[in-house]
């Protein structure tokens, strides 16, 4: 299976471009660049630095991928940018690459980034993800798999969103949500949990329940979050006990919304 390559596009003839891929007038792939198997890069797209792609991506018109990131700190060092398989990054988006030498921006598969969404040097984005339009990622921030950021949303340096998060468009978000919840507002409030995102990922009516108990801890009972995860510890450990006590003990430091 061949490829195919407008005549207008400039490509480097260093760059590694599987089989099957097609890229469209006017887009600009560089020297380092690896885009795997059938993806394609649509007019005006720019793919650039350190960046690797996987199969069957789209890139849409004006996107800009693995550009140097917009940090002061940033010396010309030798990092990375990582899409996974199956990815949408829609018109205007951007992807940074990372800040420190070997160091990696990641957005892993089946990922839909809509257009001008934002991911900042150094951010780590889990599967199936969507960005909504202008949603904005700060350096350093960390999405759990399956997570939606609303429209105009914007996350703070060094955040930390957990699996199946659902946030509302226009939300300031400042400090950690733990997984499966519903945030809204400016500044974000918790809302309770993401109930028909876990019903589509067809958690059982038993794993909603045990979700449900860990929110009323957290949430619901008046602890402070230390005496919250000593109670955690006393339930059975099953893995959504167990997701949950290792998503705090990771936690950024930012504190919960």
């Amino acid at each position: 299976m061949g490829k195919n390559i407008h005549q207008t596009a400039v490509v480097h003839p260093a760059a590694d471009i599987g089989d099957g891929v097609e890229i469209g007038p006017y887009a600009i792939v560089g020297e380092n660049v690896v885009i795997g198997e059938g993806t394609k890069i649509y007019p005006h797209a720019v793919i650039d630095g350190w960046t690797t792609i996987g199969k069957n991506c789209k890139i849409f018109s004006g996107a800009s991928i693995g550009a140097e990131p917009q940090d002061l700190k940033f010396k010309d060092e030798k990092s990375y940018v990582i899409i996974g398989d199956n990815t949408t990054i829609r018109e205007c988006a951007t992807v940074n690459r990372a800040v420190g030498e070997g160091e990696v921006t990641k957005v892993g598969s089946n990922v839909l980034m809509m257009a001008y969404a934002h991911a900042a040097h150094n951010c780590l984005v889990g599967d199936h993800v969507i960005l909504a339009n202008a949603a904005t990622l700060a350096g350093h921030v960390e999405v759990g798999d399956r997570a939606v950021i609303g429209g105009l949303a914007g996350v703070h340096q060094f955040v930390h969103i957990g699996e199946l998060v659902m946030v509302g468009g226009l939300t300031k978000i400042t400090q950690d949500i733990p997984p499966y919840l519903l945030v809204d507002g400016n500044p974000a409030e918790v809302h309770g949990l993401n109930v028909i995102g876990l019903r589509r990922n067809n958690f059982s009516h038993a794993c909603r329940q045990e979700i449900k108990k860990i929110f009323k801890i957290i949430y619901r009972s008046n602890l402070n979050l230390q005496q919250a995860i000593e109670e955690l510890k006393q339930l059975e450990q099953s893995k959504h006990v167990q997701h949950y006590l290792n998503f705090l003990e990771q936690r950024s430091g930012r504190g919960l919304v």
